[in-house]
């Protein structure tokens, strides 16, 4: 009983004093910013300390530590009408809604900063604020509207004047993002931070023309930030800006002239192995290589290849960056615990004090409610530990049930998948590598006879080619090549013109598609050919269309037909991968799958999957 009674009376004082002491120290941000709390926030030092801190966490990409926080100060120093700090705790809330893809109250922040600014007056006295934060507030109100008209998708499912309204609202962005990027053009150019936001500004308004197909200003705009960076000689965003230069033309289908401007592009910077080099070294060779496919100029492969090389190189350095950020966390924590425990060190020594006065009152009172309390406490336990354990054993069968289902499917079709494409590369390096040696012996072989050659030979000659032919068709048909080298984008474009005929035209809509991880690509790929197969073998359709948007990190799929239609009610296992185990598929990467269609209406298929990256976007 002696024995009951101290261990509870430890644990009651253990509680009080660790709840204390916990209050005061408890997370990462505690241990760096509560202490400078005390400190008044009148002195400049204090609050330039704690807006650093702030920024960090923010450039740790830790947003929601850094949001809390920035929003704290921004509403403090604004009911306070300290302007200069309203404003940057203003601009730094913006710049996390921004990076968390909440451009609408990004845009609110930014504009809350401009007003802050015009209060300002830009006080020359104030050293702090001047024309270069005029200049970056204007590019980044202008960038959220941009952003916003980017986010906005017109949809097929609405209905006139619905469209209309979402157009009008898509313009209206635009034009708004115009108006304030055309307000740094009129902002002197005082020093290189204020002509590189130009130069961005320039970039900004070269897209948006080029989105509205305005080839000519977006032209003259990318030009102009291009004269900006030589003038800088800023070799890598020169070749960025060249980079979106080509991009231009090649929309223009000027092929001659896009790869001209990559190779200008590559030349800038070919000696250059900073690392921040190599995301635009790889867009440009992946860039250069499709211009070059176009000019049917097969050295295209080769430039490919380099891109991929390059992409390689990134991944691995990615890896290491991460390992190294894991490593900081632990060494962090390290050094928390240790803090901790000296503090609990420091906490046991008061408490000693605390023990000799309250032992001897709390004796008899804690050692009877102790006993009572713990015996009620052991039935009430046990009973509900019972009830959750039947609970949660229930539960877990019947997930293992239907995620064994789904998993025994989907490995299923991804070993057919891969061994689709063992059997592709090996028709293609060794099997037609075989037939193209024996084609050059006989040619040898031809050579030799002084006469005419026999017959037989060039028989032989025939059968051997046509042979290849059947090969590289078979290799294709089990896995695209024009997928494995240039991505989703091309292989869907290249498929629906293979496809199309007289008796059915295949349409595309293909936006914002970038290159993918290549186990990702396949599965998608594989998905869309068999709804187009479906489409071919049963909707005697004379129109089709393939939807393909990138947003927010998702792929929007659309396939429709205008043909016969089927009765959703009745679907069943067919021949290829079937509806029910595609849809098996999308769940297992964990997407949605809707199929719209009725007898004599046509079929609308949708499709949302999370994207799997392959790594960092190569877009410049």
């Amino acid at each position: 009983m002696k024995k009951i009674f101290y261990a509870f009376l430890f644990i009651c004082l253990y509680n009080i004093q660790t709840t204390k002491s916990y209050n005061k120290i408890n997370t990462k941000e505690d241990l760096f910013i509560k202490p400078s709390l005390v400190f008044s926030y009148q002195n400049d030092s204090i609050n330039q300390l704690t807006y650093d801190s702030i920024l960090g966490s923010f450039k740790e990409e830790d947003y929601n530590v850094a949001l809390k926080k920035a929003l704290k100060f921004r509403d403090k120093y604004t009911q306070e009408k300290n302007h200069v700090w309203a404003y940057k705790y203003s601009k730094i809330v913006g710049e996390i809604y921004e990076k968390t893809n909440e451009y609408s109250r990004a845009l609110e922040n930014y504009k809350n900063s401009l007003e802050i600014l015009r209060l300002l007056n830009l006080d020359k006295n104030n050293s702090s604020i001047g024309d270069f934060d005029l200049a970056d507030t204007f590019l980044k109100i202008g960038g959220s509207y941009f952003k916003l008209s980017r986010s906005i998708i017109i949809s097929e499912d609405l209905d006139y004047l619905d469209s209309i309204k979402v157009r009008k609202r898509k313009n209206n962005y635009l034009d708004s993002a115009k108006i304030y990027f055309e307000e740094v053009e009129k902002i002197p150019n005082l020093n290189n931070k204020i002509d590189n936001i130009k130069a961005k500004v320039f970039t900004n308004l070269s897209g948006i023309y080029e989105q509205d197909s305005a080839f000519a200003n977006a032209e003259y705009y990318v030009l102009k930030a291009i004269a900006i960076h030589k003038d800088n000689n800023n070799k890598l965003s020169e070749a960025k800006a060249l980079n979106n230069l080509g991009n231009i033309y090649l929309s223009q289908e000027n092929y001659e002239k896009s790869k001209e401007i990559y190779a200008n592009a590559l030349e800038l910077i070919k000696n250059d192995d900073n690392p921040n080099t190599y995301n635009t070294k790889a867009s440009l060779y992946s860039n250069l290589a499709w211009a070059m496919r176009k000019l049917e100029e097969f050295e295209a492969y080769d430039f490919q290849e380099k891109s991929y090389e390059i992409q390689g190189t990134l991944r691995l350095k990615e890896y290491n960056r991460i390992v190294e950020k894991v490593t900081q966390e632990y060494n962090f924590e390290s050094k928390r615990d240790l803090f901790l425990e000296q503090e609990e060190v420091k906490r046991l020594k008061e408490q000693r004090v605390f023990w000799a006065i309250g032992i001897v009152a709390l004796l008899v009172i804690l050692c009877l409610a102790y006993i009572i309390r713990v015996k009620k406490l052991k039935e009430q336990n046990l009973e509900l530990e019972l009830a959750q354990t039947e609970l949660l054993q229930n539960k877990k069968i019947d997930q293992l049930k239907s995620e064994t289902q789904v998993r025994i499917l989907n490995a299923t079709i991804d070993g057919k998948e891969s061994e689709r494409k063992q059997i592709a590369e090996t028709l293609h390096d060794s099997v037609s590598a075989l037939l193209s040696s024996a084609n050059l012996h006989l040619q040898a072989t031809k050579k030799q006879f002084n006469g005419s050659t026999p017959l037989e030979v060039h028989k032989t000659q025939e059968i051997i080619q046509e042979a290849s032919h059947k090969i590289r068709d078979l290799s294709h048909n089990l896995v695209s090549s024009v997928l494995l080298k240039f991505g989703l984008n091309y292989a869907v474009k290249d498929v629906a013109e293979k496809f199309s005929n007289s008796e059915l035209q295949i349409d595309t809509d293909i936006k914002n598609i970038k290159r993918y991880h290549q186990n990702f690509e396949i599965k998608v790929y594989n998905i869309i050919h068999e709804f187009i197969n479906n489409i071919l073998k049963h909707s005697k359709a004379k129109n089709a269309f393939i939807k393909l948007h990138e947003i927010d990190n998702n792929l929007f799929i659309e396939i429709s037909d205008d043909g016969l239609g089927f009765d959703k009610t009745k679907i069943s296992q067919k021949d290829g991968l079937g509806i029910n185990q595609i849809d098996a598929r999308i769940q297992m990467m964990k997407g949605d799958f809707l199929i719209d269609s009725s007898l004599n209406n046509g079929t609308k298929i949708s499709i949302k999957l999370p994207i799997v990256p392959k790594e960092k976007p190569s877009h410049v």
